[in-house]
């Protein structure tokens, strides 16, 4: 079919070049936003009286029979056509006629490809917070439920002291919490309207950028025709957040598929979230958590994708930009299902609380504790520090923990030791009395719940507002 550019050439362009040059097979994605935008520029141009109120009711009546007819199937988007502009605008010309002619007057595509590419991401930047408040949704409630569930903490992967599992998740909450600032962040600063800027220069045309920019519920227009066209840092920060989005969700997933292994034993992932082995009949694998997990690199490679085009990119368009679209989208559809996954394996999991708790018994994690029990007496920390040390090597010979000992043994290695310091070091003692802001006593805990609720009650409002 004829180009809508091509009045400048007098030869048909080589197959091979017009496939490579073709966007169709992607941007197809784009025909809600481009029909969208297409019908808020008609009508400011109406509004403007660069075009009569009859020709802009029948491009829109036009273009919303192209909508229609594309969501119902009854209209398929081909590769006969370059991009999905001008599928839209060849469509609309065969139905209305030389009206349709009229649709792309004070408008390039390269400002329409802008337009189409932020609104685009604009509704993927919310669809992503909802899907992140739906997991902190489960975090606070699991937050909730775990108050009490002692389990060692780690530094190293090595034992380090006692918590709870309400304190470990609620690390998530925050760093999830954070993504979500990250998204409301990207989405405020993304969103000002490029459609008038036209190629690079803007138009002659009497444009009412604003009724436009409000039409599509913008902020308001951008401020540079030359920047409004080659900008594309707003899917930069995105891809930055969807990254790291993957690099939490991978480290919750590598602690749940130790916490699964046989060694620890801390979780049962439900069966709708496992698989089996072919050979090996006692096999439950934690295949959602490690595909998450091997999904990271891929969300990674996006971003590192565009900056890489991005980087040696003269003003204003040029053409390298339609690479843009292709690995951004994938991304944004990884991030989506991975967090949809995750949330749904996370809120079937079961945990198990005994196991957990004898772990930190186990691992010499009150032995901090005990040390402080020992300044309490008035030995000096460095002394204590030394004293608890030779009682953990006493205890791993005797293969028994700190709680196991009896008061005769404590006092061989140190007098100072009493009757009271079984309940100094027992778990709930270890955690209770850590009552600083951020801590894992229980008060702490009750406090960041709360927090935690406020905040979802604080986004869910401002959403509704948008």
């Amino acid at each position: 079919m004829a180009q809508l550019w091509g009045g400048r050439f007098t030869k048909e362009t080589d197959k091979l070049v017009y496939h490579f040059n073709a966007s169709i097979s992607f941007d197809q994605k784009f025909y809600r936003q481009d029909i969208e935008g297409s019908i808020a520029h008609v009508t400011m141009l109406a509004k403007q009286g660069i075009l009569t109120e009859q020709e802009r009711d029948s491009i829109i009546a036009g273009l919303k029979g192209i909508l229609a007819d594309v969501e119902s199937g009854r209209l398929e988007i081909t590769e006969e056509y370059e991009d999905i502009h001008s599928f839209v605008e060849a469509n609309l010309i065969e139905r209305i006629g030389d009206a349709g002619k009229k649709l792309h007057t004070g408008r390039s595509r390269n400002d329409q490809v802008a337009l189409d590419m932020k609104l685009y991401t604009r509704e993927e930047v919310q669809e992503t917070e909802k899907l992140l408040e739906e997991l902190l949704e489960v975090l606070i409630s699991m937050m909730e439920e775990h108050l009490d569930t002692y389990m060692p903490g780690f530094t190293h992967l090595q034992k380090a002291q006692p918590i709870t599992l309400a304190h470990h998740l609620g690390a998530y909450f925050e760093m999830f919490k954070r993504d979500v600032l990250r998204l409301e962040d990207i989405y405020e600063r993304m969103n000002y309207c490029p459609l008038g800027a036209g190629a690079l220069a803007g138009t002659t045309y009497p444009l009412d950028r604003e009724y436009t920019a409000e039409l599509l519920g913008f902020a308001g227009p951008t401020l540079n025709s030359m920047d409004s066209v080659s900008d594309r840092d707003y899917l930069i920060e995105f891809l930055a957040a969807l990254s790291t989005i993957m690099m939490h969700l991978s480290r919750f997933c590598e602690e749940i598929i130790i916490w699964n292994s046989n060694e620890y034993r801390f979780v049962e992932i439900d069966d709708a979230y496992s698989t089996g082995s072919s050979i090996m009949p006692q096999k439950k694998n934690p295949d959602i958590a490690e595909l998450v997990r091997g999904k990271t690199g891929r969300v990674y490679g996006a971003l590192m994708s565009i900056l890489t085009t991005m980087k040696g990119i003269p003003l204003a368009y040029n053409k390298d930009m339609q690479e843009d679209k292709e690995l951004s989208f994938d991304a944004m559809d990884t991030v989506k299902g991975c967090l949809a996954l995750f949330t749904g394996m996370l809120r079937t999991m079961k945990f198990r609380s005994d196991v957990m708790a004898r772990s930190a018994m186990n691992g010499f994690t009150n032995a901090t504790d005990a040390a402080d029990y020992l300044v309490g007496k008035g030995v000096p920390f460095r002394d204590a520090h030394s004293i608890i040390g030779r009682l953990v090597l006493y205890c791993i010979d005797k293969n028994t923990s700190i709680d196991s000992l009896s008061l005769e043994e404590l006092k061989s290695i140190c007098p100072m030791f009493e009757e009271d310091l079984y309940d100094a070091i027992s778990l709930k003692t270890c955690v209770e009395k850590r009552l600083t802001i951020g801590a894992p006593g229980q008060e702490m805990m009750k406090r960041a719940i709360r927090e935690g609720k406020d905040f979802l009650e604080h986004i869910n409002a401002e959403r509704k507002k948008i």
